[in-house]
């Protein structure tokens, strides 16, 4: 099995300004710790299950292309572009220029968006039924990659965007279930036994609920397992809350598990 992490929060300090430095170190750091897969947010505003909207916040393509300079292994990717945030013709310009940076290190993760609220307030048109953003978002990826693979394009959609159904969308689209890539995302917090966990959950519970799994090495090696077993392939660490503890302890502890 592979790790990836994502990168959910730009709260690494007191001083914003130094914001793309500390997910620079953290970038540098996955890469060397033996991590396949360095993730961020594509949002302007941060969402409500990770944070307020006051908090700082960096624009995700732009913070990929300064990752794509200074990494030289790892994948890069946003988790995830919302169809309505970018024009389709000009997102496969800037996912292009960001892959290009990265000598092929990049996977564009796209989706069909949710946040009303940051599309009223960025003027974008948030379509109420989630059926038409799906829409949307399945017309865009056709115009993508035709973008990427064709030297002329010429596209005529009702609007613009992916279907991420995958084993009745494979079948409808011919496509071997087996070729692709099983991926699973969630928060870990981790702790080397029940006490650290508690002083932990103590610790953070100022900053809001906690999210997606709390708990030992021990329990985390066993859920991933089961993760592995369901046949997840690559398992990406959303690290909403910047625990150093935590990730060093997936690196050093989880990780040689799956070797």
């Amino acid at each position: 099995m592979k790790f990836g992490l994502q990168s959910n929060s730009w709260l690494y300090g007191p001083d914003p300004v130094e914001a793309f430095e500390a997910v620079k170190a953290k970038a540098q750091w996955a890469e060397n710790r033996g991590f396949v897969w360095f993730s961020v947010l594509d949002h302007m505003i941060q969402i409500p299950r990770v944070g307020t909207p006051d908090e700082p916040f960096l624009e995700g393509w732009t913070v990929l292309s300064g990752l794509a300079a200074v990494t030289s292994r790892i994948r890069l990717a946003t988790l995830c572009t919302a169809v309505g945030y970018r024009n389709p013709a000009h997102l496969a310009k800037i996912a292009a220029t960001v892959d290009l940076i990265s000598r092929g290190r990049l996977t564009l993760g796209i989706g069909a968006g949710f946040f009303e609220d940051e599309y009223k307030q960025y003027g974008w048109e948030f379509p109420p039924r989630p059926a038409t953003r799906i829409r949307q978002m399945e017309e865009a990826v056709r115009l993508i990659l035709q973008m990427w693979t064709e030297p002329r394009t010429t596209f005529h959609g009702r609007y613009f965007r992916v279907l991420a159904v995958l084993r009745s969308h494979c079948d409808a689209a011919q496509r071997d279930y087996d070729t692709i890539e099983k991926t699973h995302g969630n928060p870990w917090l981790l702790a080397r036994n029940d006490a650290e966990v508690a002083r932990k959950r103590d610790k953070l519970a100022d900053r809001g609920p906690l999210r997606g799994f709390v708990g030992t090495v021990s329990e985390a090696i066993d859920l991933i397992g089961q993760y592995q077993d369901a046949g997840v392939e690559l398992l990406i660490n959303s690290d909403y809350r910047n625990d150093a503890e935590s990730r060093e302890l997936f690196a050093s502890d989880i990780m040689p598990h799956f070797a």
